[in-house]
């Protein structure tokens, strides 16, 4: 039934509310068909290396063909796509639906699927970079949050927030209208001047939970044990393998973090919305608001209203008649308007490198941090004498604790080489991730970044038993020495195996907090006391010292111009991305595998992920026990 409820914003009047037998031969082909054949003459090896090759041949050509047609369809839907026009008078329309990555992919082949559609994923620097130049853009006079389901980390919620309240300061509009609100796109719509949502729409309000989910049971029917080597007791990644419940230790820190992270989301919408702490709080614990009615009479929004209507009132804002077009321009539509000013090639040069996903030994690509490919990337720029700075962009739950070293030690000869190194946390910066940020001349993070985490563990699971037992296939050995199979999965380890790898955890471990140490100038007893693997917020870790202030990427550039004292410069950032042709070979595939997966399982694509990471992981990992996704 239609909401009567009626409101009056700006001066619009709002409506709340087949099988072939062979022939046979014939006679006069009888006695031909009844001779006896001559024997095949032999092959010869020059034909049957000439016959490999030949079928090589065809067969590359083949998949250059397809590679080809992929590249030349994808190039299609790119030409396809309508330019827009940025009009005086224009609004910029924010329509933040999907996925929030930290890095733009661009026009890119890996940004489409098989079906040549594109994917659902944003760049937060493509999201920040159009709200700061919108700021000073004569033809836009404000902005229009177009909010359905947002998927991002805490902070990078953050970090558009703040862009949007920044955004205001210019004395331009920012107005908010979805058909209904997660309490992710709710944080970001408190932002707004004003908030309209659907007549029949619904409000999640309810605070945060850690759901983790543990894999002990399914183990045991499967006769699969997990042999777990740790330091630190909350480094609680290796749990869901050995317990049933988080453990004492990991629940005390889950319910900080989550007490924290709230805490900043409702202190950041009770100033926005003129409302106390306390009774948000109070609004989640009596679930009291779902319907857009209970938001409207709690002082959650401010109209219920369907789009047409909301359209309407952005016109009036605008001062346009009702029957005339409202200029709305996408933010993929406005980013193409302009470019950073790097067309004056300046003297000296501020590099911004982004490390972002899990850290891996060797190669990595857009969403993983090879050591080898990161140091080369770092490297790159500080041989660059006109590089002055180095801001790190690091967004990553940790990893393999020898990739972090060996990326940790590329930091020092950067900084030997007279380059200023200075570290930006994104959503994680946490274990391997803090390992590589925490020799940096100075760190800035989000007061909802999770770093710390400061602890390394191992973990080999013995499948002897699953196998004998679910499958009937046994192991024999025959080896050189007593422990020559030792750590292959397939036996379980005798203590003299568990003491040693033991005794590499200890030693790797200790190397963490010196590391640690002598980067943030704290006393070794100190980093153990708030290391053990605990993570921590980004306004917690700054009381530990373990972050020097609370800011965003910009903040961290900003700071990075100041220590360098660059003064005639342009900002570059690595790596580059890959062009076209590279991308053509790059094998697009499992990228598109891997948005099909996510968006078929949802939430429990990150639990068979969390499966993966730990079935592919190599040698001693520091790596975070969590990957947090506010919905």
């Amino acid at each position: 039934m239609e909401n009567e409820n009626q409101s009056n914003i700006d001066g619009q009047q709002v409506h709340d509310s087949q099988n072939l037998v062979p022939p046979p031969i014939p006679r006069c082909q009888q006695a031909k068909a009844k001779k006896p054949k001559k024997a095949p003459k032999p092959v010869g090896f020059g034909k049957i290396i000439l016959g490999s090759a030949i079928g090589f041949i065809i067969g590359s050509l083949v998949i250059s063909i397809f590679s080809v047609l992929y590249f030349v369809m994808a190039l299609g839907a790119l030409i396809g796509e309508e330019t827009e026009t940025l009009k005086d008078n224009s609004v910029l329309e924010l329509t933040l639906a999907g996925n929030i990555i930290e890095r733009d992919l661009g026009d890119q082949l890996y940004n489409y699927n098989l079906d040549f559609t594109q994917t659902s994923q944003i760049g937060l620097d493509k999201i920040l970079a159009s709200i700061e130049h919108a700021k000073t853009d004569d033809k836009i006079k404000g902005i229009s949050l177009n909010l359905s389901s947002v998927a991002a980390s805490p902070a990078s919620l953050c970090e558009i927030r703040d862009a949007i309240i920044k955004f205001k300061q210019s004395g331009k509009f920012v107005y908010a209208y979805s058909d209904s609100y997660t309490q992710s796109t709710y944080y970001l719509a408190s932002s707004a001047d004003s908030i309209y949502m659907n007549p029949q729409g619904d409000v999640e309000w309810k605070g945060l939970a850690f759901q983790l989910m543990f894999y002990k049971g399914l183990l045991d029917k499967l006769d699969i044990n997990v042999q777990v080597v740790k330091c630190g007791k909350f480094k609680s990644a290796v749990e869901p393998y050995i317990l049933e419940n988080m453990s004492e230790a990991n629940r005390e820190q889950m319910m900080v973090l989550a007490e924290s992270l709230w805490g900043k989301i409702v202190k950041d919408i009770s100033v926005s919305r003129n409302q106390t702490v306390e009774m948000l709080n109070a609004l989640a614990d009596s679930a009291a608001i779902h319907s857009s009615q209970e938001a409207f009479e709690y002082g959650l929004i401010d109209a219920i209203t369907y789009r047409s209507n909301y359209v309407d009132i952005l016109k009036n804002k605008l001062g346009i008649a009702s029957d005339k077009v409202l200029n709305l321009i996408t933010l993929d539509g406005y980013s193409q308007t302009f470019k950073p000013d790097n067309s004056i090639l300046k003297k000296q040069k501020i590099a911004v490198i982004y490390a972002t996903g899990e850290i891996i030994d060797g190669m990595g690509d857009e969403s993983t941090i090879g050591s080898q490919t990161l140091c080369k990337e770092i490297r790159r720029a500080y041989t660059d004498k006109e590089v002055k700075a180095i801001v790190l962009r690091v967004n990553s739950p940790g990893g393999s604790a020898l990739a972090s070293e060996v990326i940790w030690n590329e930091i020092e000869r950067a900084k030997a080489a007279g380059v200023k190194v200075v570290t930006s946390m994104g959503d994680y910066a946490a274990s391997g991730g803090y390992y590589i940020s925490c020799n940096s001349d100075a760190i800035v993070a989000q007061d909802n970044t999770l770093t710390g985490s400061i602890g390394v563990f191992g973990l080999i699971p013995n499948l002897g038993n699953c196998l004998k037992n679910k499958l009937g296939i046994t192991i024999d050995v025959a080896k050189s020495n007593i422990h020559s199979d030792a750590y292959t999965g397939l036996r379980e380890m005798d203590e003299q195996e568990y003491n040693q790898l033991q005794k590499s955890v200890d030693r790797i471990y200790d190397t963490f907090l010196q590391r640690v140490s002598e980067g943030r100038n704290i006393d070794k007893a100190q980093v153990d006391s708030i290391g053990q693997g605990r993570v921590w917020t980004g306004s917690d870790a700054l009381q530990h010292k373990l972050v020097d202030k609370i800011g965003t990427l910009q903040d961290a550039i900003n700071l990075a111009i100041e220590l360098s004292g660059a003064s005639d410069y342009n900002i570059v950032y690595y790596p580059k991305h890959k062009s076209w042709i590279e991308q053509l070979f790059a094998s697009p595939e499992e990228d598109n595998i891997t948005a099909v997966m996510k968006a078929q399982m949802g939430e429990l694509y990150y639990s068979y992920a969390a499966i993966k990471q730990i079935t592919n992981m190599q040698g001693i990992q520091a790596r975070m026990p969590m990957e947090l996704i506010i919905k």
